[in-house]
């Protein structure tokens, strides 16, 4: 981040505004009048806005904070396989978990749903409870004492209730607080304040997947959950202190409550629409098919390829760093061709990959599936949302938003256990020798592939068909939309 970039994120207090504001406020206070008391209570939010606006200081602690919280929440999340991989593996230290994908995947489906679920209660309680920063601090505690009971678990079940339902309720209210109110802090270069703090969802699965597998290897999987758990309670602390509402945009301020009901509610108008109800669709298919790689590349490069867990981590922390990298190629790419068109782009073209490059692959074409996944997966999840303002509207943004991530977190809860339920159980550990079981897991793994690109490709549609309604609604076709 450059000095001039740095002096862009903060909005210069104005002296002269404030002493206009003070001298307003106190002739309105020296003979208001019955009718007077809505002018005086706008002129009193207005002062309180221009002596609110954030410092240069708070600005990039809100950075950092928001980066790190997503590096853990968005880093965890993605590096799930890799548990899954060792809970069905041999050596797990749940007895009723190997060979049992469906069930495992279960495990980290439902965490990763609750997170995003979470968003349709999350935003109304964010507009009306004063001190956020106790709700913050509270998810992260619940997020991390669900890591924690997670290292003394022996059955799935005990999973269930830690890694699945605690960490995914913690997770979430942890991550929609901050996210929610970063946007109103940045006056100007709101754009690459939120970029920079997403930026960590690919940087934390490329370090994750590479901490977990060491902590794995040297400590075993009760330390390596205690540690992920201390460490991120530890980071939380910092980050909860910094979360607050800005006066006048947050809690108790004439705007918020004026506009609570718009800012988390959908109307009975935009409810007709059919662009919101196939982009519903489209968004389940597509969060239900994008987590299958996640969960499942690890276990494919044991089970198929023979190699070892840590290569199935490198792949894993490849595949997420090259996502990063492809939000921000993706962003500046629809800024030339349009946010839609690079949206069904990126969902199309990652379908393909999935069929092209993953069914039946060999190790050479398996690392290119690691890398262009990474590439075309990436866009979806950076655009949904300025498509969501594009298409509905800024002031519809909020309350769509809420109930599109929703739904994702529902695509992100069946994707990857009937994934596992097509897989079946079998043996994890799978010699190149023994030709007739590796025949019958590739043959088990090929099916998995054909139903995660068929997900893909439906979700395709979908969107497609979203851009063609778009245009029929606002009675203009655009080549660049």
């Amino acid at each position: 981040m450059t000095r001039n970039q740095l002096e862009d994120l903060r909005t210069p207090l104005d002296t002269n505004a404030i002493s206009m504001h003070r001298i307003s406020t106190n002739d309105a206070h020296a003979s208001p009048t019955r009718g007077d008391d809505s002018e005086l209570d706008s002129t009193q939010v207005d002062l309180r806005e221009t002596l609110a606006r954030p410092t240069r200081t708070y600005q990039v602690m809100l950075l950092l904070a928001g980066s790190m919280m997503i590096f853990h929440i968005i880093g965890i999340n993605q590096v799930f396989g890799i548990f899954q991989e060792f809970y069905t593996s041999p050596s797990s230290n749940i007895k009723d978990a190997q060979g049992k994908d469906a069930l495992v995947s279960l495990v980290g489906s439902i965490g990763t749903g609750l997170t995003w679920s979470g968003s349709i209660f999350m935003n109304p309680l964010i507009a009306r409870v004063e001190n956020i920063k106790l709700v913050t601090f509270f998810g992260a505690l619940v997020m991390s004492l669900g890591l924690v009971l997670a290292s003394f678990a022996t059955r799935i079940w005990h999973l269930y209730l830690t890694q699945a339902i605690l960490y995914g309720l913690g997770s979430s209210m942890y991550y929609f607080p901050l996210m929610s109110l970063a946007p109103m802090y940045f006056d100007r270069h709101r754009g690459f304040a939120m970029g920079f703090i997403l930026a960590g969802s690919g940087i934390g699965g490329l370090v994750m997947a590479l901490v977990l597998q060491f902590l794995l290897d040297h400590y075993g999987i009760q330390w390596a959950l205690r540690i992920l758990g201390v460490w991120n309670l530890a980071v939380a602390i910092p980050v909860s202190l910094v979360v607050k509402h800005r006066p006048g945009y947050g809690f108790g301020s004439r705007n918020q409550r004026g506009s609570d009901r718009a800012r988390t509610s959908i109307s009975s108008a935009l409810l007709k629409r059919g662009t919101f109800w196939y982009q519903s669709v489209g968004a389940f298919l597509q969060a239900a098919g994008n987590v299958v790689p996640l969960y499942y590349m690890s276990s494919y490069t044991v089970s198929v390829l023979s190699l070892s867990r840590s290569d199935g981590s490198l792949f894993v922390s490849i595949n997420s760093g090259v996502n990063s990298l492809s939000r921000i190629a993706m962003g500046i790419l629809a800024d030339y061709i349009g946010r839609q068109n690079t949206l069904i782009g990126g969902t199309l073209l990652s379908a393909i990959s999935v069929l092209a490059l993953w069914y039946n692959a060999p190790e050479a074409r398996f690392i290119a599936f690691v890398v262009m996944y990474g590439v075309y997966a990436g866009g979806y999840n950076a655009l949904l949302p300025t498509t969501i303002a594009e298409i509905y509207g800024v002031e519809n943004y909020t309350g769509v938003n809420a109930v599109l991530y929703f739904i994702r977190g529902l695509g992100s809860i069946f994707g990857a256990p009937i994934a596992g339920v097509i897989l079946g159980s079998h043996s994890r550990v799978v010699t190149s020798t023994d030709s007739t079981e590796l025949g019958f897991v590739k043959k088990r793994y090929n099916d998995v592939v054909i139903y995660d690109g068929m997900l893909l490709l439906a979700a395709t549609v979908c969107v497609g068909y979203v851009r063609w309604l778009d245009a029929r609604d606002k009675g203009t076709w655009r080549w660049k939309a």
